[in-house]
């Protein structure tokens, strides 16, 4: 398997496939680059190359302990497109790894990024604070936590029905999807998982946002439940420079596997312009 060893010793896997411009993947929590199967095989037989990673901790990465927070989150990434030697990237992230996507672009990207993509992205910021009073109250988080620490089995393979919008009116259920899920997250480290919904939900994006230069493109289902849209993609794109909103009635947090002829065709128009 295709590994790097970061500065602290940590493993992360990636995959690097094709030549052209490079798209690098950027997965969601608690999953793995193969969440991006759908557009990673779309974008290849485009003549991109494509490249996904599992995040420290997830996946095929070494089950480390420590690190889990976007600061390193983006320091891997920055090391992973320095050894692939990566320039003019456009990279896409979704959910977490939308804010991992930006992140590293704001810290490191200059030079080597050409373009980003936030895909139900948890940026600018999802919990509530004084300063952000319609973000999602602690106490859900604190329950994601506690499903995860002491029933993660169960509480992952519940956690896909309202991902996909499986519990919506008329929702034609993907077995297979679910699963694909499940197995992604079984891969990963409970300690990684837990700690990573810190970084996800009370990590503030925003001045990444707003630094950023080139052009971004935000994706956004408008029936997301797990990242709603309203504080979400229609707040982040607001403070981008050189933005771009695209929200979609009706998709949900996990549209690019249930919506993924969709989600590509806007992505390769992206790319394109």
């Amino acid at each position: 398997m295709a590994k790097i060893t970061v500065k602290d010793g940590t493993e992360i896997y990636y995959k690097d496939w094709g030549t052209g411009q490079p798209i690098v993947f950027h997965h969601g929590w608690p999953l793995s680059g193969d969440d991006w199967d759908g557009q990673m095989m779309f974008f290849l037989n485009l003549g991109y190359r494509v490249i996904a990673h599992d995040r420290r901790g997830h996946g095929r990465s070494s089950q480390t302990s420590e690190g889990h927070n976007m600061d390193t989150y983006a320091s891997d990434v920055a090391e992973l497109t320095k050894a692939l030697d990566l320039k003019d990237a456009i990279h896409v992230g979704h959910s977490t790894g939308g804010g991992e996507a930006i992140h590293y672009a704001a810290k490191f990207g200059e030079g080597r990024v050409a373009k980003v993509v936030l895909v139900s992205a948890v940026t600018p910021l999802m919990v509530q604070t004084a300063d952000n009073p319609d973000g999602i109250p602690m106490s859900v988080f604190d329950e994601i936590r506690e499903g995860t620490a002491t029933k993660r089995a169960q509480y992952f393979q519940d956690f896909t029905i309202p991902f996909y919008g499986y519990n919506r009116e008329g929702a034609t259920i993907s077995q297979g999807i679910r699963d694909n899920w499940w197995r992604q997250a079984m891969m990963g480290g409970i300690k990684a998982h837990y700690d990573g919904i810190k970084a996800f939900s009370e990590t503030d994006f925003t001045d990444d946002l707003k630094s950023v230069d080139f052009p971004v493109l935000v994706l956004h289902g408008e029936d997301d439940q797990i990242v709603p849209f309203p504080i979400s993609g229609a707040k982040a794109v607001k403070l981008l420079k050189n933005g771009k909103l695209i929200s979609y009635p009706g998709f949900p947090h996990g549209m690019p596997a249930t919506e993924a002829a969709t989600i590509n065709k806007d992505l390769l128009d992206f790319f394109k312009s």
